[in-house]
């Protein structure tokens, strides 16, 4: 008469079972960590009292500055949001902001509000977000272009017609983080 033992997973097995559903039954707790939502009560109210979408702010510092305040571009664009000091000045001057430094912009509410008032500006010309991206990135004068000589019109399936290959990788990285942000917290 032979014997059967029980079979019996093996403790690896379980551990990565066990993993799983934590991964699973906590999944909004942990992508957290890969997409936060540093100073969201400035982003927040900011951006409700300009009509613009905070996962799209989050989206695009994630991609600008990585949430580094002091983060300084090899071109000159300044704190979070990664505003050009030509830009900034122009935003200061729109906004009535006599008293304006530079060095401003490492602020990070300074900085938040002239980078969601500047997204708000470009969605009074461009409606869709991957035109106001683009022109984020690589200004006005060049989307007015491409969308004149119908280089690209602003469609998301052909972003790939957009002729700046850094315009273009930033453009479609920002919309993935804004996907993901809506899909985390929305």
């Amino acid at each position: 008469m032979k014997i059967h033992k029980k079979s019996r997973l093996p403790v690896a097995v379980w551990l990565v079972i066990i993993l799983f559903l934590i991964i699973v039954l906590t999944f909004p707790k942990w992508i957290t960590i890969f997409y936060p939502q540093p100073h969201r009560d400035i982003i927040f109210s900011t951006a409700y009292k300009h009509d613009v979408d905070p996962y799209l702010v989050f989206a695009i510092i994630r991609v600008e500055s990585k949430y580094q305040v002091n983060a300084q571009s090899s071109a000159g664009a300044m704190g979070l949001m990664q505003i050009m000091p030509e830009t900034a000045q122009w935003i200061a001057k729109q906004q009535n902001i006599d008293d304006f430094d530079l060095e401003d912009l490492y602020d990070a509410e300074i900085n938040i509000n002239f980078g969601i008032w500047y997204i708000s500006n470009l969605t009074q010309e461009y409606k869709e977000p991957p035109l106001i991206i683009a022109a984020y990135n690589a200004g006005r004068g060049r989307v007015n272009d491409w969308q004149n000589d119908e280089i690209w019109d602003g469609n998301r399936k052909e972003i790939g017609k957009i002729p700046f290959p850094e315009t273009r990788d930033y453009v479609k990285s920002v919309l993935k983080n804004y996907e993901a942000y809506k899909a985390i917290y929305l």
